[in-house]
């Protein structure tokens, strides 16, 4: 099993990525946000995901781990494929998609080609409850936060299972978020300025 490739960029394509690693090249399917983040020539590193079949063995290159996490989530949802899953990462970046299925945004995954009301909604469904399970408590779980921050608005609840969601602990996203005044501020807005701050 691959958990990532690191090479020189020999060539981009529509949803195509050739990754040079010791003499061999990687025919790597990417996301448009992936492919957007490369350059022929250079050398990088791409986190990989697996799709084994009777007949194909099909490699998913992505620029980071939280979007890969996000594909591997796409995929768990019945009647979601490979193909749906890059289709959907293409047109919304990793937190936006969060955000969109904790708000029962069906229309937000609808932008992606190929993309019905109904797959929308199944993956809505079938995904809302499993990261609320996984990161319900991880605003619980950062101690003693400022005035700001302990209002308990939806804003900062959401920001924080979206962070969740991207494969973000309580222990990296709390000493950023002690540093914000999220007063007024959306939940795509405190996910941005955290991660702003974990950069810094």
């Amino acid at each position: 099993m691959f958990y990532h490739l690191e090479g020189k960029i020999e060539e981009i394509g529509q949803n195509l990525v050739v990754l040079s690693c010791g003499g061999l090249g990687f025919a790597l399917n990417a996301t448009l946000n992936t492919i957007s983040k490369l350059k022929v020539g250079e050398t990088r590193r791409l986190y990989i995901a697996e799709a084994i079949g009777e007949n194909n063995f099909d490699l998913y290159g992505f620029a980071d781990k939280s979007e890969k996490r996000c594909f591997e989530m796409l995929l768990s949802v019945s009647g979601v494929g490979p193909k749906a899953a890059l289709s959907i990462l293409s047109h919304s970046r990793p937190d936006d998609l969060a955000l969109a299925i904790m708000n029962d945004d069906a229309k937000a995954l609808t932008v992606a080609p190929g993309i019905g009301k109904k797959i929308a909604q199944r993956i809505i469904l079938e995904l809302k409850d499993k990261i609320a399970k996984e990161f319900n408590s991880i605003d619980a779980s950062i101690p003693q936060m400022p005035v700001a921050v302990q209002g308990g608005s939806s804003s900062v609840s959401d920001a924080l299972t979206a962070l969740g969601v991207l494969g973000y602990t309580s222990a990296e996203v709390g000493p950023a978020l002690k540093k914000l005044d999220t007063t007024g501020m959306s939940a795509e807005e405190i996910i941005k300025a955290v991660l702003k701050q974990m950069v810094n």
